[in-house]
């Protein structure tokens, strides 16, 4: 169970995963080697389950974001296809759900040719049927969470 310390440990490392051990130590008002056996308890317990640094896709030629809806033939629950098809670079992020499809799946390409080149590749994987959802703008990306 997390305490408060604990939370206020979380919130100031999703606001900056860089910030020092000691500036959190400051903060939350407690001795650093506390704060980094806090931290460590937190990873080891898979509460911090890594630390990303977040790229501008634009920047780098990745500047087409699609959500795509993906239909397979497989056994409903078996996700062997999602698993296959979450290796592929381009694919962000990819979830089984209840609805008329198996998964969906964020995926950011180049530009339609490279799109359709992914589309094609999750076919040879096993996906029937796709439908892409472009995403013209994006008004809030984040992996925050508020607890």
């Amino acid at each position: 169970m997390l305490d408060e310390t604990d939370k206020k440990i979380l919130h100031l490392l999703q606001d900056n995963a860089r910030i020092s051990n000691a500036e959190i130590a400051r903060q939350v008002e407690l001795a650093p080697s506390a704060v980094l056996k806090r931290i460590r308890t937190l990873e080891t317990e898979g509460v911090i389950m890594g630390y990303e640094t977040r790229l501008n896709p634009a920047k780098l030629d990745l500047g087409m974001t699609s959500l795509v809806e993906i239909d397979t033939d497989e056994k409903p629950g078996s996700l062997n296809i999602g698993k296959k098809i979450s290796d592929l670079p381009e694919v962000q992020e990819i979830s089984f759900f209840a609805g008329d499809s198996f998964y969906l799946a964020k995926v950011r390409t180049r530009d339609p040719e490279s799109h359709s080149e992914l589309i094609r590749k999750m076919g040879e994987l096993g996906a029937t049927q796709t439908r892409t959802i472009l995403l013209l703008k994006t008004i809030k990306d984040t992996l925050k969470l508020d607890f």
